[in-house]
């Protein structure tokens, strides 16, 4: 492939730093696999001093595979910032794979803490698996912001209970000498600020860098990164500040736009021409993303040329949606693109279900790039179900134990002894205490009118009649969460139902459901031909012949939780990376209700929108 001026001016980059802003489709990979080569065969570099970091293991094999493509030179050493790092501690302290610790292993680990708790610890209401990736997650956060434990304020349990649980936690897995991957972040800082012989060591062996991705680099790794390029400052970074999209897992986008302050003689080029994307898809991302103050400017050039229009559509509800979903694939199946070019995005994992499922309705294939939530196996899915069964199949005493104080009637588990709970048997051990009797009497005539109830009612009935809207919005403010997050859950659940007549109609779905889910998961090989299903974080780095984006509306992206003008521009960005993904066709759906209520479009789409109405209508129903 030739070469763009661009290109080969960071190609042929020399000594000293230097930062590519790569965009979507501009070649990135190539110059930076064509840049070792020029190191190596013009600039004379020994292949043993060439470090290429990469954010992926598979990222890191491709680059290598390019990269020997290309040349015969060996030596060259290509890595995650996890894999480098743990080869400078493993050299400086002899360790084996043996000392990392897994995930598997972190929560393990961590729900042996949580069981040692005193029950009356932590909230009845708390779900034990979203408390568990919770405090994994802000574990992570803590150690690679190098944030002081002391003023650290924890969103999913009490502070003094997260700072106990932390140190609990790294007692326990340094007793056996093991660092999990955030540690190795902290310790290789650590050393190579405390050990200037181990550091000096390092720098020259790698004095060439080059790093792909830059824009998902986060603070500790950046100074590691610092550390490692001195004194010579070799430092050859690419990346796109346009698609910083990692800021919920540490990744820092201002470190990239101050890049040239830290290192002011850097040179700065812009990989300018977009090999992927017809020009109204590149003119609409720019549109969008221009709405961004935090970025740097840039003017893309198409190298592919006209091509449709993109194709912004409002449809009633999200069951309109779904159907000119299927509509349009057939269609592009007709027209002859293959299914596995075709691929639809959304902003959450959990905003797959009604896709997945209307995509099974149609046998139509389809693969989820990341792993798709059950809905109906969720904590809130699973109450539901407990009313539902409790109210037409008897008092089983587990599914009894896990609604009966959802929302709260003070019900003690001490009350209940037997394998079938009794109501009579309820009324004799709260004889004495008239208010409770009165909510036994209440909770046993609420299930005497969901047992007669279609599912979508019973649900509603749950909802407004028993109180457990009530209770999940007093469960959300004792997590510090927005409700919205619970409630868009339980709307989704009793969407879900409304189809269905009778419980077991709508239970048999379910069932069949979950079957084709974990023959999904279960399949090691991917369908031919099949539609991909994905997160816009998920679909980072990939492309198809035709895109469309799902549930483009306001509260979903931008999501409701992003509220600082940071976490708008992130959201901003998320949908600038989902539209880049298409090379020919791109579609934007929103819908005009969701779940009942009234929704309204992104307003990332204003000036898509505005220009759209001055062409005509973009309406369908």
């Amino acid at each position: 492939m030739q070469t763009s001026n661009a290109q080969s001016r960071a190609i042929a980059h020399g000594a000293g730093p230097a930062m590519v802003l790569a965009g979507p489709g501009s070649g990135k990979t190539l110059v930076i696999t064509q840049r070792i080569r020029y190191l190596i065969e013009e600039f004379h570099v020994k292949p043993q001093e060439i470090l290429v970091i990469t954010f992926t293991k598979a990222a890191a094999q491709e680059m290598r595979q390019r990269f020997c493509a290309l040349c015969r030179a060996s030596g060259v050493t290509f890595g995650t910032f996890h894999a480098v790092f743990f080869s400078i501690l493993k050299h400086a302290y002899r360790l084996t794979s043996a000392n990392i610790l897994t995930e598997d292993e972190k929560y393990r680990i961590l729900r042996q803490l949580l069981q040692k708790l005193p029950p009356e610890t932590l909230s009845e209401a708390q779900d034990e698996k979203e408390l568990l990736s919770e405090l994994a997650a802000e574990i992570s956060l803590v150690k690679n912001e190098q944030i002081s434990l002391a003023n650290y304020y924890s969103r999913s349990c009490p502070e003094e209970l997260f700072r106990r649980l932390y140190r609990q936690y790294e007692e326990a897995h340094r007793a056996r000498g093991m660092l999990d991957f955030d540690d190795m972040l902290v310790c290789t800082y650590e050393l190579l600020t405390r050990r200037k012989d181990i550091l000096t060591a390092w720098q020259g062996r790698f004095r060439y860098i080059l790093v792909d991705e830059f824009q998902d680099i986060n603070l500790i790794q950046y100074k590691i990164l610092r550390l490692l390029a001195a004194p010579e400052n070799n430092l050859f970074i690419v990346g796109d500040d346009d698609q910083s999209i990692y800021r919920f897992r540490g990744a820092k986008p201002e470190i990239m736009l101050n890049f040239t302050k830290d290192y002011p003689g850097a040179e700065t080029i812009l990989l300018d021409q977009n090999y992927r994307s017809v020009a109204p898809v590149i003119r609409g991302a720019l549109k969008v993303i221009g709405e961004n103050t935090q970025r740097y400017p840039k003017k893309i050039r198409d190298v592919r040329g006209e091509g449709p229009q993109i194709d912004i559509r409002e449809l009633d509800s999200q069951e309109h949606e779904s159907l000119h979903l299927v509509k349009c694939i057939r269609r592009s199946m007709e027209e002859g693109i293959p299914l596995s070019e075709i691929a639809v995005l959304f902003r959450t994992n959990q905003g797959a279900g009604p896709f997945a499922e209307r995509l099974m309705e149609f046998n139509l294939p389809f693969e989820m790039r990341d792993a798709l939530p059950n809905v109906y196996e969720h904590w809130i899915a699973r109450d539901i179900f407990a009313y539902l069964h409790l109210a037409r199949e008897g008092l089983d005493r587990p599914e009894f134990l896990q609604v009966m104080n959802r929302p709260k009637r003070y019900i003690s588990r001490d009350s209940i002894d037997a394998k079938l709970v009794s109501f009579e048997t309820l009324r004799v051990y709260y004889e004495d205490k008239e208010w409770m009797l009165d909510r036994i009497d209440r909770m046993e005539a609420d299930l005497k009118i969901l047992a007669r109830m279609a599912p979508y009612a019973a649900i509603n009935y749950i909802r407004h009649g028993i109180g457990y809207e009530d209770y999940l919005t007093e469960y959300a403010k004792e997590r510090r969460m927005k409700p919205e997050e619970l409630l868009d859950l339980l709307d989704e659940i009793q969407q879900g139902a409304k189809p269905y007549k009778t419980c077991e109609e709508w239970f048999a779905h379910i069932e069949e459901y979950k079957e084709k889910l974990e023959e999904q998961r279960a399949s090691w090989k991917r369908p031919e031909d099949a539609v991909t299903l994905a997160t816009l974080h998920g679909a980072k780095g990939l492309e198809f012949r035709e895109v469309f984006l799902v549930d483009v509306n306001e509260g979903v992206i931008p999501h409701r939780k992003a509220v600082l003008e940071a976490d708008l521009e992130e959201e901003r960005r998320l949908l600038y990376v989902g539209m880049t993904r298409a090379k020919d066709r791109l579609h934007i759906f929103y819908t005009r209700q969701r779940y009942g209520k009234v929704a309204e479009p992104s307003r990332f789409l204003d000036v898509l929108i505005e220009e759209k109405q001055q062409s005509g209508s973009h309406r369908e129903r």
